[in-house]
């Protein structure tokens, strides 16, 4: 049972008098019960009580599209998006824009709950023909817009002149590989399970699966130091860390928008960059990147 009030006790808490304490009983309908000839209040209904009788109560923001000169992205981790974000401030100084390295999976919860303005996903579906649009269905009331942000290159890191003669991830249990992760709600982590998967290699075996790291960049660095022989990442870091690269292939990048927020300031400024030569002078900069698609609106394929 919640804790019970005494008069004196539920006077101070209203911060009123004793004898204003009767006149809210009968007047105001103060929970209260008397026992024994006392009047005692159940703390948690007289809360109850105040809250219910609150004016001009703060009304919870349903969206980030609510609050003005803002730009919230949260999904999958990316070292060009890294690259692009600061453009974005500079060509756009009255905007604060800020991303949340969650993975696809949690970009995807963060735009259902309207916690952020677009979700960065990669997504792919088991057949790896489509990308994003059944999880997509899956997590969000209504499909998104769905545009191009890039297309990259997905493959293992490993050391500058493969000392280990890594060729497939079956060497993984042939070599005794440590390898390092990401965590699971990665869209990069399910494609590692896949590989595993194809390889016929039990991940509960493989040593140092349970090491998770948030970004391609903690991957590439743990493999860089040493601390391991191979991780998943895309080709941008391997390059910028004069790491050797093994390609799995090229994957789409999008970035996820609810249709009822595609017209927002900042989203529009956002993807209008994309077709700019100073982002396209970024990606030229780093490897493994296709801007063939970016910008453009991506729509499910049609099964034939």
């Amino acid at each position: 049972m919640e804790k019970l009030l005494s008069t004196k006790e539920i006077a101070d808490f209203l911060g009123v008098n004793e004898k204003m304490v009767y006149t809210l009983i009968t007047e105001k309908g103060l929970p209260a019960t008397k026992i024994t000839g006392k009047w005692l209040f159940p703390k948690n209904l007289v809360e109850q009580w105040v809250e219910s009788r609150t004016i001009n109560y703060p009304k919870p923001l349903e969206s980030a599209f609510q609050v003005p000169h803002l730009l919230l992205i949260a999904g999958s981790n990316d070292i060009l998006l890294d690259r692009t974000l600061p453009l974005f401030r500079k060509k756009n100084p009255d905007f604060v824009a800020l991303y949340g390295n969650l993975g696809s999976l949690g970009g995807l919860k963060a735009l259902r709950q309207g916690l952020c303005h677009m979700a960065t996903s990669h997504l792919a579906d088991l057949d790896g023909k489509e990308y994003n649009f059944s999880y997509a269905a899956t997590e969000l009331e209504e499909l998104p817009a769905v545009v191009n942000f890039c297309r990259r290159e997905q493959g293992f890191l490993i050391p500058k002149g493969n000392p280990r003669n890594i060729g497939s991830v079956a060497d993984i249990e042939n070599h005794g590989l440590r390898v390092v992760n990401r965590p699971l709600e990665a869209s990069t982590r399910l494609l590692f399970d896949q590989e595993l998967q194809k390889a016929g290699l039990d991940c509960r075996t493989v040593k140092g699966y349970d090491r998770e790291f948030q970004s391609h960049l903690e991957i590439g660095l743990e493999v860089l130091s040493g601390r391991a022989d191979i991780g998943p990442g895309i080709h941008a870091v391997a390059s910028l860390l004069d790491l050797d690269f093994l390609p799995l292939g090229w994957e789409r990048f999008d970035l996820l928008i609810p249709k009822d927020g595609f017209f927002a300031e900042g989203v529009q400024m956002f993807l209008d960059l994309l077709h700019g030569g100073d982002f396209h002078r970024i990606a030229k900069d780093l490897a493994g990147y296709d801007l063939s698609l970016s910008g453009k609106m991506v729509y499910p394929q049609q099964s034939s």
